[in-house]
């Protein structure tokens, strides 16, 4: 477990969380402004989920109002963490159809990247898909997946994860659109990521669990889906098969420099 500087705010004795007003402000900042960039290049279920939501912009939502939402769909609620939680916490979660949503948010300093998932990224990058069914239901088998694996398998399925549903790409009839969550928080990598400047794979499960990754830097690669439902299906495949394909197979060359000592 790495430290943080943020500190997960407490709910008071009814769940209500009081955040101050100069966090609400910053909530306003990056919802209003990501809403702009993202159009035209959200995946349409994306969009859908963010309608079915109808987050504010004028404050931090409420986890229970999400709940609310996610619950009426797909089954799925948010569920208070803090800032870090180990990766036995994560996969516990999501196999019991609940999300991790850390109660902070980023400072303005900032504002544009930090390492650690605050809720902006969370609410605004995952929630909206977790309406979705094709895409909640692959997310349930995943935790439940990794709640089995050995430490090994991991790694490997932790690689699925971040070239899916955080940094995952989909063809449609009107290009390819973003679904990841890392991606649709982030203005800078919602524009790089759609244009020629990184590379773009048709999606398979087995390479995207052989590349390195870095959370540091834009992503020298993206996956494309031929569709959002390739999720669902991948979800009722043998993944743990495909785990084990790529751990023989092992790990390609990184298409990053490593990272400064």
């Amino acid at each position: 477990m790495k430290s943080t500087q943020y500190l997960a705010r407490e709910p008071d004795s009814n769940g209500f969380i009081d955040y101050p007003e100069a966090e609400h402000q910053i909530w306003n900042t990056l919802i209003t402004r990501q809403l702009k960039v993202i159009e035209g290049r959200a995946c349409q279920e994306y969009l859908d989920g963010i309608e079915q939501l109808s987050l504010p912009h004028e404050r931090i939502p409420q986890l229970g109002e999400i709940s609310q939402v996610l619950q009426t769909t797909t089954g799925w609620r948010v569920a208070r963490v803090p800032a870090l939680i180990p990766f036995q916490t994560f996969f516990e979660l999501l196999a019991s159809k609940q999300f991790p949503v850390a109660t902070f948010i980023r400072t303005a300093e900032e504002l544009d990247y930090l390492k650690e998932p605050d809720i902006f990224h969370e609410v605004f990058g995952h929630c909206p898909l977790l309406t979705n069914p094709w895409f909640a239901e692959f997310t349930h088998t995943y935790g439940k997946l990794g709640l089995a694996a050995s430490k090994e398998e991991r790694v490997y399925l932790a690689r699925l994860y971040w070239l899916t549903i955080e940094f995952g790409l989909v063809d449609t009839p009107q290009g390819q659109r973003i679904y990841g969550g890392g991606i649709l928080s982030s203005p800078k990598e919602t524009l790089y990521s759609l244009s020629t400047t990184p590379e773009h794979q048709t999606f398979d499960p087995v390479e995207a669990m052989r590349t390195p990754y870095r959370i540091d830097i834009l992503q020298p690669l993206y996956f494309a889906l031929p569709e959002l439902k390739r999720l669902f299906e991948l979800a009722h495949e043998d993944i743990m098969g495909m785990v084990q394909q790529a751990m023989k197979l092992g790990l390609h060359a990184p298409k990053f420099a490593p990272k400064a000592a």
